[in-house]
């Protein structure tokens, strides 16, 4: 709508061009804004407020510029050039593609050699395999995905680089030279959440074609991106704005932080939530990966789309194309080993999972019993498969996959992974005397998984098994305390669970004080 309202009050000002209300008009314009200080110099060009125009758009673009360059005479640049400024910065999402000629390519580059990704090494590769050996501080990340997507295409490399500088050279011209870090966070958070309106997509969009929503080149052209996408945009910019940024990843998440303990969760507009809202159960501490692992991090995202849709050959060659940039990643090797099982590559499987079946990931309190379970000949191949089985949280999907499990089961009482999703989806579907059993059974099998104690928990505080509850509840906290853990919903649980019925272990202590009392040591 403002689009609309701008273009149509240009429009109207031609009719009163070398008059008052021209001088009006350019006095309406956002001082800071290039894109419209060009288009009104594109109406205008012979005006004496076009030419002013054209100067401010000049200077903005050179604002953060050591050595300036000065307007010369009466500098007239190419209208085809002026138009693809005005088309990358204003696109709209999913509007044809603007392609640019080397000219205006060569334009672009030149005018925004500035930013400050320019002297990464990672901005003169032109070649994959040439990422390997660069240290992580010196990726280029924008480079080095769109060497992927596009297949080393340098045209098309430059095509979307382009429209990243002009995004990061439209954010500069609304900063302050010399600007804080702070100031920079809020001038990209504004201009991709609330200026340029880049969202999360809806469900159906997104549990459709996930992996359109996490390439960077997608995301600038929908205006649409995962949490992966979105982030790979906001690290991109913050690198031409020589913005340091850590990356956080959760468990299927990921997000950026600042020094300043300042969290960016690109999923919600940019806003800041506590570290606490990423911790749980069995989540510890939250991952900081670099620049070179979050472009593994993309191979990861696409493989786990293969893997959606039964492609495991697939899957299987983007964990491989992962592994350079994420060589000893725990949840890496898990994945293709299990990838390798279902290709029939046995061997290769086992090797990976034997590296990692007694290890406890760092950011995890208890260890993946997968790769145990199959190894110790308590899984197959099969039911690994059924754990990664699609639910879309329908009634009749989570029937399906109890279906499955229960099969599965019947050949392999003992997989622990298997037990523990046939309790989830009881609990999906409300059947609470179902999930406490299979829960119970997992706890009897292996007592060392926090979350289990957990829901044992509230399953049993539902059903008013208050002791038996408590009981649940202090092994999780148990067991998270030995991993340095505090989790707050446990203190939550504590909480409810204390409004219902006395701790025993605080009855327990008040019986022995009194006893001392009465009677002595």
């Amino acid at each position: 709508m403002k689009k609309f309202i701008f273009l149509a009050s240009l429009f109207w000002g031609m009719a009163f061009a070398n008059s008052p209300q021209l001088t009006t008009l350019y006095r309406s314009l956002d001082p800071q804004s290039i894109s419209q200080l060009f288009a009104f110099y594109h109406l205008y060009p012979q005006s004496e407020e076009g030419e002013q125009a054209l100067a401010d758009a000049w200077a903005l673009m050179h604002k953060h510029r050591i050595e300036k360059r000065l307007l010369e005479g009466n500098l007239v640049l190419p209208a085809m050039e002026i138009d693809a400024v005005i088309g990358l910065v204003n696109k709209e999402p999913l509007e044809s593609d603007i392609l640019l000629d080397e000219e205006q390519l060569e334009m672009i580059e030149q005018v925004s050699d500035h930013l400050a990704h320019r002297k990464l090494k990672g901005h003169q590769v032109w070649k994959k395999k040439a990422l390997f050996k660069l240290p992580s501080k010196e990726i280029d990340l924008a480079r080095a995905l769109f060497l992927y997507q596009f297949e080393e295409d340098p045209l098309t490399v430059r095509q979307y680089e382009a429209s990243l500088d002009l995004i990061a050279l439209q954010i500069l011209a609304r900063l302050p030279v010399g600007a804080s870090d702070e100031e920079k966070i809020r001038a990209i958070s504004h201009f991709i959440f609330h200026e340029k309106r880049f969202r999360f997509p809806p469900h159906s969009l997104y549990a459709k074609d996930i992996d359109t929503y996490t390439f960077l080149a997608s995301v600038l052209d929908s205006r649409l991106g995962v949490c992966l996408g979105v982030s790979t945009l906001y690290l991109a910019i913050a690198q031409r704005l020589d913005l340091p940024l850590e990356i956080i990843t959760p468990p299927g998440h990921i997000y950026i932080r600042h020094s300043s303990e300042l969290n960016i969760e690109t999923t919600a507009r940019g806003i800041h939530l506590p570290d606490r809202a990423y911790l749980g159960i069995n989540t510890r501490k939250l991952q900081e990966r670099n620049m070179k692992e979050v472009v593994g991090l993309a191979f990861i995202n696409q493989a786990s789309v293969s893997w959606q849709k039964g492609d495991h050959q697939t899957a299987v060659k983007l964990y491989e194309e992962a592994l350079p940039f994420l060589p000893n990643d725990p949840l890496l090797k898990m994945l293709l080993g299990y990838n390798y099982l279902f290709v029939g590559k046995v061997r290769q499987g086992k090797k990976l999972l034997r590296e990692i079946k007694n290890l406890t990931f760092d950011h995890a309190v208890s260890k993946e019993t997968g790769p145990e379970d199959f190894l110790q000949r308590r899984a197959t191949i099969e039911g690994l498969k059924t754990l990664f089985a699609h639910v879309d949280e329908t009634r009749t999907s989570i029937l399906n996959k109890q279906k499955q499990l229960l099969k599965v089961l019947k050949k392999s009482p003992k997989f622990r992974d298997g037990i523990f999703q046939l309790a989830v989806t009881y609990l999906q579907l409300g059947r609470g005397h179902e999930a406490l059993e299979t829960l119970l059974r997992y706890h009897d099998l292996d007592p060392t998984n926090p979350t289990v104690e957990y829901y044992l928990a509230i399953v049993l505080m539902n059903r008013f098994h208050y002791k038996e509850a408590w009981h649940h509840l202090a092994l999780a906290e148990k067991l998270t305390q030995e991993r340095g853990h505090a989790p707050h919903c446990l203190k939550g649980l504590r909480h409810a669970l204390r409004t219902l019925h006395a701790d025993p272990a605080d009855i327990f202590k008040q019986h022995n004080t009194s006893n001392l009392q009465k009677h002595g040591p």
